[in-house]
């Protein structure tokens, strides 16, 4: 499954970039012009065991955002670009991870990649989503495509995003890597296209493929993104997140 799964990866990483390309180098142009800085964004995230690596994405935010010291990212967020938001809302920063998958260090379809301030937190049960190599989109890429809406007006973005959305985030995950096919990922990637589209649609799509996999009520009820999120403890923990200092697992 891993040969073919990267053969997959090189074959649509490359298409994907000569498709994109007729759109990706007009904005890249346009956010050189906006400031003089580089159209790109390079960050460390975490790979696949723990490693580093770097992340490249088209520049959304103002040059040095992240030297706030803020990880997770509201809808109105100050720190975002006119046109960083036209970015953002038609996903153009997610296209260039594509060069990522073709290095070898992103798969199309795995975990979100995430910095290590966040998988610091990790509990021992959501390590599991560092066993396999992190993704453009998966479950719950879909399931929480509204992530920016989510934060937004929240006082602290990063703790917010560890009470409402880690939890739902890190159980789909988990649940992905347990369950992960060829026949998935190419279910993943048509539900990611059609998400565009539909969103209602697209999540009813993902719950009856969460029931031919058996996934236990909380999961499917979870995908419906249906009912109003609340704070939760993450995997393995039976304690809500209210900082990010100390040790995960207590």
């Amino acid at each position: 499954m891993i040969k073919i799964k990267r053969i997959i990866d090189v074959f649509f990483s490359i298409s994907g970039l000569l498709i994109a390309s007729p759109l990706l180098i007009p904005v890249m142009f346009l956010i050189w012009r906006q400031d003089g800085h580089s159209p790109f964004y390079i960050a460390d995230r975490v790979g696949k065991k723990g490693l580093i690596f770097k992340m490249v994405k088209l520049r959304s935010m103002i040059v040095n955002a992240d030297k706030s010291g803020v990880d997770s990212t509201s809808s109105s967020d100050n720190r975002i670009t006119s046109l960083g938001r036209f970015i953002r809302k038609y996903k153009l920063d997610e296209i260039t991870q594509l060069w990522n998958v073709l290095l070898g260090d992103m798969s199309l379809v795995g975990p979100r990649p995430n910095v290590k301030r966040e998988t610091d937190l990790y509990t021992y049960e959501e390590k599991t989503l560092l066993k396999i190599k992190p993704g453009i989109t998966d479950l719950a890429s879909i399931v929480f495509a509204d992530e920016g809406d989510i934060l937004n007006g929240q006082n602290d973005p990063d703790i917010a995003y560890n009470q409402l959305i880690r939890p739902g985030k890190s159980h789909l995950g988990i649940f992905y890597v347990k369950h992960q096919t060829i026949l998935l990922d190419i279910q993943l990637i048509f539900y990611t296209i059609t998400l565009m589209f539909s969103r209602e649609k697209t999540l009813k799509k993902i719950q009856n493929l969460l029931r031919k996999l058996n996934a236990n009520d909380e999961i499917i009820k979870l995908a419906s993104r249906t009912f109003p999120l609340k704070p939760m403890p993450p995997p393995g923990s039976s304690k809500i997140v209210t900082s990010r200092d100390g040790d995960p697992n207590k």
